[in-house]
């Protein structure tokens, strides 16, 4: 009887320190998904990316005295994106339901405005987000916010940047979509925060 406990708990533990195991490997991204199956060599430094040689002297080239062309060595993990620099304005709520922060961005050479709202006033609302740039450029979007309580982001085109960054600057205006229209809420990306005066 002790010896099926002891059969039965060592089974157990062998599938349950399987993930355990796994997590503590973790991914092996030079060989992932790329069909040469040279991952766990790359890892241990066995391959020689270079010359298409595995330190065991085996050529992967059909051809003898060819090469592979010399590449840059790929980094694990997602692809660097560019750098985009935001000037935000205050997170500001109203009465009504409504949460919204206004942003300018400006990324390679172009900028656009994007509002992040979160609409919990249980009906739908629409919004306009305006950017406005240098020698009076204006670039104006239409949202329709859902009457759901999930966050969501109303976004301009991105136009190409004409003069400094601080020369922009964007409003997005909430309001109920019918005849009256009023303005549940105003956010900017150069608003004084609550309070400020």
């Amino acid at each position: 009887m002790n010896l099926r406990l002891i059969g039965i708990g060592a089974g157990v533990l062998i599938i349950l320190s399987l993930p355990l195991a796994g997590a503590i490997a973790g991914p092996d991204f030079a060989g992932q998904d790329d069909g040469k199956g040279g991952g766990v060599l790359s890892v241990l430094g066995l391959a020689d990316s270079s010359s298409g040689r595995s330190s065991s002297g085996r050529s992967s080239s059909n051809q003898p005295g060819t090469s592979a062309p010399a590449a840059a060595p790929a980094r694990p993990g997602p692809p660097e994106q560019p750098r985009t620099d935001s000037r935000c304005g205050p997170e500001l709520s109203s009465p009504q339901g409504v949460e919204a922060q206004t942003c300018v961005l400006v990324g390679e050479g172009q900028t656009w405005g994007r509002s992040y709202y979160r609409n919990t006033s249980g009906r739908a609302l629409a919004a306009v987000l305006t950017v406005m740039g240098p020698a009076g450029r204006t670039v104006q979007i239409r949202c329709a916010l859902g009457a759901g309580d999930e966050p969501g982001l109303c976004e301009t085109p991105k136009e190409a940047s004409v003069g400094a960054p601080d020369g922009y600057s964007a409003v997005a205006e909430f309001a109920v979509p019918d005849d009256e229209g009023a303005l549940l809420l105003r956010s900017g990306s150069n608003s004084p925060a609550p309070g400020d005066g």
